[in-house]
């Protein structure tokens, strides 16, 4: 009850937010133009201007971004009053635990298919596959000491559990579903030695030799700067945060050419694509408009993909209550 007291504050004052003051950007004509929303964190701008540039070389349709909402819930909100219509990325988990107050869903493909349906359902709002790669917290080791231990998967950690030093979030200790309590639980074993810290310093830390292993995020750009192993969740401790981008109803009906636009990205990011694009814009300091743009034009800006219009009429009838694709 508490949590869903608190979500309900959370929406409240978002609401209250978006009404009493414009945000810079914010009034873009929803009706006539494609208005892409994009959060405040690195990621999501990247992903937003792909989102963007791949509408703009596709269509003549005018475009314009807004980068200033910097949380899932503004980016629901500003949907909700209409001042944008398209959203860049939105992350399964999120909007599972967050606009759809609903409990935590580890199977990825089940937690697709519920936002996917609910999206739909209360909003009017395609929730497309995802770009080809999920977010999450992740437990990861220097490529030297998982060689050195024969380390895959969380659960190898169990044979070190007591010689480890283990660096995470502050915010996962007391972190209900998936945090250090639910790891022991789910995992049987828990560490001699963990240290919360800066989720930012976590990497250095590990880098450095501080830290044996970390708990960090799964697309960080500095794991490919450290050349970090990621351990796989073997047991799903932490829900799917599979990256999405979301359309209204109203504007892909208006202008078909966008929706196809947009398809033609789903899939074609994975994991470590976004963690080298994450780490050219935190690590290189290259604008994300630019980032988006140097990807987008090696790849062609996916000329080459062809969207096949009966699969995406069978992803529209199942999210409007048909079978599952």
């Amino acid at each position: 009850m508490k949590k869903f007291k608190k979500l309900i504050l959370i929406f409240a004052m978002a609401s209250i937010f978006l009404t009493s003051c414009t945000l810079p950007g914010i009034g873009g004509n929803t009706k006539t133009n494609v208005v892409v929303a994009t959060g405040s964190n690195t990621e999501r701008q990247i992903l937003g201007e792909m989102v963007k540039q791949m509408i703009e070389h596709h269509t003549d349709l005018n475009v314009s971004l807004i980068t200033n909402l910097s949380s899932s819930v503004l980016n629901h909100i500003a949907m909700l009053k209409g001042d944008v219509n398209v959203v860049g990325a939105m992350y399964t988990g999120t909007a599972l635990s967050g606009e759809l107050g609903m409990e935590p869903i580890r199977d990825p493909k089940e937690a697709q298919e519920v936002v996917m349906k609910e999206y739909y359902k209360r909003w009017n709002r395609f929730w497309y596959p995802s770009f080809g790669f999920d977010n999450t917290y992740a437990f990861m080791v220097t490529k030297k000491f998982a060689e050195e231990n024969n380390l895959k998967k969380v659960s190898d950690l169990e044979k070190l559990k007591d010689k480890v030093s283990v660096g995470v979030d502050t915010a996962w200790i007391k972190r209900e579903g998936d945090g250090y309590k639910a790891f022991q639980e789910t995992y049987g074993y828990g560490f001699k030695s963990v240290y919360p810290m800066d989720i930012g310093l976590v990497y250095t830390a590990l880098a450095s030799g501080e830290m044996d292993v970390v708990l960090g995020y799964s697309t960080d750009g500095k794991i490919s700067s450290y050349d970090l192993v990621i351990l796989e969740d073997d047991k799903r401790l932490f829900p799917p945060y599979d990256a999405s981008p979301i359309a209204s109803e109203e504007i892909v009906e208006k202008y078909p050419e966008a929706e196809i636009a947009i398809m033609k990205l789903v899939g074609q990011v994975s994991s470590k694509t976004m963690q080298e694009l994450n780490r050219q814009a935190d690590e290189d300091l290259i604008e994300p408009a630019k980032v988006a743009e140097n990807f987008l034009k090696k790849n062609n800006y996916f000329e080459d993909v062809k969207v096949d219009k009966n699969k995406l009429q069978e992803y529209k009838t199942f999210v409007e209550g048909g079978k599952n694709v």
